[in-house]
């Protein structure tokens, strides 16, 4: 079962947020929580470590905080290795992917303006192409970038994957002689997000749930 959660942020919840939830996390954590000068950037973060632990209970698991560890290559995942995890935030949303079945990554984005110009290293010719022709270039775009950065997430390996050395097509990616099945998830007609998983099989089994948390 996959399980999608996500959240609003929000100025006027903030104090009742940190005072009533920050206690509950590691003490690492609450220093990088504190440490933003943005309380925006200080709730997208928060809201994300409860989106996990609310996802986890919805699956019949517990979080504990000495169960999460990170990759060489800096992606969190659970020492409990049967359930995956991917959280991205922008603008005011925050979303948190769970599955139990396959390695997962989720990006979701803002749409706004852009330069387009400035991203053309990054994308294959085709890719440029179908970009520069579209009326709708910031949608268009940012409809790529997601599928692109929820299949590196989806990879694990960050960085070190470039965004020019594979396509999205009909739904699939490869990297590595590993293939990725891509879906959109629609969140709020402000944002582009998408979901990006191993295997098509799983797709098909999962069925995607989505929540929507006002009150934590």
């Amino acid at each position: 079962m996959t399980h999608i959660l996500y959240a609003y942020i929000s100025e006027e919840n903030h104090n009742y947020l940190i005072t009533n939830y920050l206690n509950e996390f590691s003490a690492d954590f609450q220093k990088k929580i504190l440490a933003y000068r943005r309380w925006q950037d200080s709730q997208l973060s928060l809201l994300g470590r409860l989106l996990l632990r609310h996802g986890l209970q919805k699956m019949s698991k517990s979080y504990a905080e000495a169960e999460l560890s990170y990759t060489l290559y800096s992606k969190p995942f659970l020492n409990d290795d049967t359930t995956k995890f991917n959280i991205s935030h922008s603008g005011e949303i925050v979303v948190c992917v769970l599955s139990d079945r396959s390695d997962v990554g989720i990006d979701i984005e803002i749409i706004h303006d852009i330069e387009l110009e400035g991203f053309k290293s990054q994308m294959t010719k085709r890719e440029w192409d179908n970009l520069s022709l579209n009326e709708d270039t910031e949608s268009a775009f940012f409809e790529y970038w997601t599928q692109k950065e929820a299949v590196i997430k989806a990879n694990g390996k960050g960085l070190s994957i470039p965004l020019k050395s594979f396509e999205v097509m009909n739904h699939y990616a490869k990297i590595e002689e590993e293939y990725f099945f891509v879906k959109e998830i629609f969140l709020d007609k402000k944002y582009k997000c998408h979901l990006a998983f191993k295997d098509k099989i799983d797709a098909i089994i999962v069925g995607p749930s989505r929540m929507r948390i006002h009150d934590l």
